[in-house]
């Protein structure tokens, strides 16, 4: 695999120095260190322009908190210069849910430029003049999008081809068949009283995996009624 043709994230960030952080080591950091894929940490205060390096502004129309700035954030954009055929993400509470079906498309391709919000926000003009995708990791607010770029980069990186030992354990994973996955169990045989079940002792391939298939959905079933619900409706109109 080329530099040219290896999966990449660009990041835009006030923060530079917060990567690569949990992304440099482990699986994720063992594949940046073989070129793998690659990563970019950009600071938006190099678009800055004046003596200070300010990036934000009060909030049109009054409000607590600042703003990024639409002019300095898209020069920020424009510098990474990044080809039309990657992805243009916001990390932002508001955006997409980061779903397993988007880390499998975002893995896909050639790799996504990830602005990392800070502040009240960013001025909604860049986002529309920028063509930036609104990408959520939950519903809930963070300091800033670093550690939401951060989880959709290592969600992605696992799926690239070699970074994994085995291919399989990407497949048979929560979200990869619309259900939480199985409880799995290892040695020893006996854990404080507790065993590993029996049917996964046993044997019988067949009745392991209908086992598993059927704690998947238990588990879904009581943890996730909206997975659950999702998938059914597909069931359903797939089989109508």
């Amino acid at each position: 695999m080329t530099d040219q043709t290896i999966w990449r994230a660009t990041v835009l960030t006030l923060f530079p120095e917060m990567f690569p952080g949990p992304l440099g080591v482990s699986l994720a950091g063992r594949a940046l260190s073989s070129g793998l894929w690659a990563l970019e940490a950009r600071d938006i205060r190099d678009s800055a322009t004046d003596k200070h390096r300010s990036v934000d502004d009060t909030p049109a129309g009054g409000g607590p908190g600042m703003v990024l700035r639409a002019d300095i954030l898209a020069a920020a954009i424009d510098a990474a210069g990044i080809t039309p055929d990657r992805p243009r993400l916001l990390m932002s509470p508001r955006g997409r849910p980061l779903t397993q079906s988007l880390v499998v498309e975002l893995a896909s391709g050639p790799g996504p430029l990830i602005v990392c919000g800070r502040f009240e926000g960013v001025d909604q003009r860049v986002i529309e003049a920028r063509g930036l995708k609104e990408v959520s990791i939950g519903d809930y607010v963070l300091s800033g999008g670093e550690i939401a770029a951060m989880a959709l980069i290592d969600a992605c990186v696992r799926l690239l081809p070699g970074v994994m030992g085995k291919q399989a354990s990407g497949v048979d994973e929560s979200f990869s068949e619309g259900l939480l996955e199985y409880p799995q169990y290892t040695r020893p045989q006996e854990f404080e009283g507790r065993q590993i079940p029996e049917i996964l002792t046993s044997g019988d391939h067949a009745k392991v995996a209908a086992w598993r298939k059927a704690q998947s959905e238990a588990l879904t079933r009581s943890r996730r009624p909206d997975l659950w619900a999702a998938r059914r409706g597909t069931k359903n109109t797939t089989d109508g």
